[in-house]
């Protein structure tokens, strides 16, 4: 048994104890919602005599909490629609509107694979007799039908995070419920939601439990979720880099055997003029031009199915025995390695799989599903077949086998067709690579570039000239090194299945934490897709030296890219931690700061969720004076996709009312786009503010009215309450202090009680105190908003081992230096902003 809480009381600090049976000491907080420092004992009050005159000053009582949840970090997380779908009351025609539009965004990639997958098939393995064939194609049919279809049309889409797919998606999910998060700027109760609490128990349950206990006591576990969640990223972007080159090569290709003297060098050539027009582009935006991507993929996929059929009805139908998988078994038997070879080139035919989920924010999973299920699925298994139709009879020609199986009539229109889908596949992934990048950086994993809006209906088109820039040279130097489709075929195939296994890996997780899925249920998932994709990745591996080497440079790079930020930033947000100014500090300095307060409105802009930022001590030292109102300002990405614009801002008081310090948290999601103009912003700040007074006041109108009895009778009720047992919640329902606003300085004890009747008894509008605080924030937004931002540079202590100093000192504080500043974020004027150095040891 410990000691419980205490109370304090009238004006002298009198604590009454009491205690609890079966717990421990209990955490606290302010019954007015002003904070307390978690470094400082729960009683450590000053007396409201000492330093605390002025208008405003309060006597506050504790209430004691069995385990500390701060009601701003459980607010913080309380996003409506955190559990929604907002695809999920579509009509029927509607879903098929957007089933059709998902071919234009989705399905380009995969839609233009039939370009190139049986020209690399059968540049491994030599057509020697119908087994090569029929084999070949079984194993394109079977691959298409078990990973796109099965994996991910059916079970990984169900794996989205309110309607949002992707790696970061899948992330954040799982960090909503375990406490695996390794970002900065969290707070452990920003992990509070959970729905375990909430199930029956049971042995999924339970084993769900453990799991999550073992995730959250390893940090070791932790720190490789997230190298297996920056992986897949860093190779979604190297698919950018390879996706352009070999889709728009692939189609530029086929003009060699149409026109005499088109050599390989002018396919590089074509390439790369149409690479360079392709990002040049984009930093018109891709809204004008959009509305054309469905339906020309449409066309592209009637032009797929309508020539497979063509070619099946009049070479050779027979192939359709490749439905037969024993084919692959003969195909295995007859080539051996080979054949293990040609899976390099066979994994071509489902690259794009991971744009059904990575793309699905845009969509629906119905829409998804109904168009790979009903469209992209049947058009490409008649291409193949037809294409394998033609080899039958043709077999010399797998060279070209897309272009040669065209009819002689057709190939003008089929090559345009082609040469625009190949462009638009490689759009698509483009903008993914974009969305992705920004997507690490509001998570923390990737440093600050510049974002530019290219549409002001669709947030989500964006435009990152670093990265476009980035993707442009690589493309172009990717077609000039390779100048071959069949080399980058191998280091493409690396990138895709890279990917896929980073899915299975979280989606397995996700099965067994947050599904609760049969336990048999969720070990066939990695067992079966992850052996195939083990397979796939084992036969491209080798291919390391033929240009697989590539996408594993471009992800080990962007991967030491972003877990360096991600390092040095937690460093530096432990540092500002550990560093913060404490409450009793701010106590000893009164509420003029030390320093002359003038009217304004000061932004402090810190990472911290708790506590006074380090840096607002270096502000008062080098400041002559300071703005009557401060707000320190924290930019948090709380793990949903997307916060509404209504419950973008939480407020707390920081520091007594005379102080007139607050805290806001100003909460994205990960999909959310800071675009606001520092106007807007700052009008939505201050209505916020004032909400947030208003309904304080509320609030304590509201406690008062509830308590209002004698001191003496306020302590009896609370010790008979403590000897009742009673443990949890109850707690709550302890009579809190009411509160008594004390007049200015000077005034007597009779016109003090008079100020003080009940708040209930009037209107929020008609409490002095709240009109006193109203009427100094309009002064001080007359007078202007101040932001102040901190320049921080970040150092490895003296006793920090080499490889620390290493990174911290040179590859994060290049990146540092390198990166957008945090004003440039902010469309603030210069005048505006106020900056000071500070260097933080790590």
């Amino acid at each position: 048994m410990e000691e419980g809480d205490r109370i304090e009381e009238s004006s002298s600090v009198r604590l009454t104890g009491r205690t609890y049976s079966g717990g421990g000491m209990g955490e606290s907080r302010w019954v007015d919602g002003s904070e307390v420092d978690s470094e400082s004992p729960p009683w450590s009050l000053l007396d409201e005599n000492e330093g605390k005159e002025g208008y405003g000053s309060l006597r506050r009582r504790l209430v004691k909490k069995p385990k500390r949840v701060d009601s701003f970090d459980v607010e913080a997380m309380e996003i409506a629609g955190a559990y929604g779908h907002h695809f999920k009351d579509l009509s029927t025609w509607r879903t098929l509107a957007l089933a059709f539009q998902t071919l234009g965004v989705v399905y380009g990639d995969m839609g233009t694979s039939p370009l190139y997958v049986f020209s690399d098939v059968f540049s491994k393995v030599k057509i020697e007799s119908d087994v090569d064939i029929l084999g070949a194609l079984s194993l394109v049919m079977y691959t298409i039908a078990l990973v796109p279809l099965a994996k991910y049309v059916f079970v990984v889409l169900k794996a989205n995070d309110n309607g949002e797919g992707g790696t970061f998606a899948l992330y954040s999910l799982i960090c909503r419920y375990a406490k695996v998060n390794m970002l900065p700027n969290h707070q452990p109760a920003d992990e509070q939601i959970s729905s375990f609490k909430l199930k029956l128990p049971t042995p999924e349950l339970e084993r769900a439990l453990n799991i999550k206990e073992t995730l959250e006591r390893r940090s070791s576990l932790k720190t490789l979720l997230l190298l297996l969640v920056l992986m897949g990223t860093s190779m979604v972007i190297g698919d950018g880099i390879l996706t352009p080159a070999i889709s728009v090569m692939s189609a530029v290709s086929g003009l060699q055997g149409e026109i005499k003297g088109f050599t390989t060098t002018a396919v590089v050539v074509v390439s790369i003029v149409i690479l360079v027009a392709l990002f040049s582009i984009q930093r018109f935006g891709t809204s004008k031009v959009s509305v054309m991507f469905a339906p020309a993929l449409a066309l592209w996929f009637f032009s797929l199915g309508s020539i497979g059929i063509y070619n099946l009805v009049k070479h050779d139908i027979t192939v359709i025995k490749a439905f037969n998988p024993a084919y692959i078994y003969f195909f295995f038997k007859k080539n051996s390695r080979d054949a293990w070879s040609a899976l390099g080139g066979c994994v071509l035919c489902i690259t794009g799989a991971e744009a059904m989920f990575a793309d699905l924010g845009h969509f629906s999973v119905r829409a998804i599903q109904i168009a790979f299920t009903f469209v992209v699925f049947p058009c490409l298994l008649l291409a193949y077949m037809g294409q394998a139709a033609y080899l039958m009879k043709y077999p010399d020609s797998s060279g070209r086998i897309f272009y040669d199986s065209v009819p002689d009539s057709l190939f003008w229109p089929v090559f345009v067709v082609a040469t625009i889908a190949a462009m638009i596949a490689s759009q698509a992934m483009i903008s993914a690579t974009f969305s992705c990048v920004k997507q690490s950086m509001a998570l923390g994993c990737f440093p600050r570039l510049k974002i530019i809006h290219t549409s002001r209906r669709l947030m989500g088109q964006i435009y990152i000239p670093v990265i476009n820039w980035f993707l442009m040279i690589m493309c172009v130097v990717v077609v000039s090194i390779f100048r071959s489709t069949t080399d980058i075929a191998n280091a493409y195939g690396i990138a895709e299945v890279g990917v896929m296994m980073v899915t299975t890996t979280l989606v397995t997780l996700v099965m067994l934490l947050i599904w609760q899925t049969n336990l048999f249920m969720a070990l066939c998932f990695p067992l079966v897709f992850g052996s195939i994709e083990l397979i796939y990745f084992s036969a491209v591996l080798s291919k390391v030296l033929e240009g697989g080497w590539l996408p594993l440079v471009f992800a080990t790079f962007f991967l030491t890219v972003m877990y360096i930020w991600n390092y040095g930033s937690v460093l530096k947000y432990q540092s500002e931690v550990r560093e913060k100014i404490s409450m009793d500090f701010m106590h000893e300095l009164g509420s003029t700061l030390g320093t002359v307060r003038v009217p304004g409105i000061g932004l402090l802009y810190n990472e911290l969720v708790h506590g006074i930022p380090s840096i607002f001590g270096q502000f008062l030292l080098s400041l002559p004076a300071i703005h009557s109102t401060i707000v320190f300002v924290c930019i948090k990405y709380v793990p949903v996709p997307v916060v509404p614009q209504e419950e973008r801002f939480l407020f707390r008081r920081v520091c007594p009312k005379d102080y007139h310090m607050f805290r806001c948290i100003a909460r994205y999601g990960y999909k959310d786009i800071r675009k606001e103009d520092h106007l807007a912003f700052e009008q939505l700040l201050v209505q916020s503010l004032e909400n947030f007074l208003r309904k304080e006041a509320q609030d304590l109108a509201l406690e008062s009215s509830l308590t209002e009895m004698d001191i003496d009778s306020v302590s009896v009720s609370s010790r008979d309450y403590g000897t009742q047992g009673s443990y949890g919640n109850e707690e709550l329902k302890i009579p809190l202090m009411h509160d008594r606003r004390l007049e200015e300085a000077g005034t007597s004890t009779s016109e003090e009680a008079s100020a003080a009747l009940p708040s209930s008894v009037m209107s929020s509008d008609e409490d002095p105190s709240l009109e006193y605080e109203l009427s100094a924030l309009r002064e001080a937004i007359d007078s202007g908003f101040t932001y102040f931002l901190a320049h921080g540079d970040v150092r490895a202590k003296k006793n920090s081992f080499f490889l620390k100093k290493l990174v911290i000192n040179y590859f994060y504080a290049f990146l540092r230096r390198n990166c957008r500043a945090g004003a440039a974020n902010m469309s603030v004027p210069h005048m505006n902003i106020l900056q000071v150095g500070m260097t933080y040891m790590v």
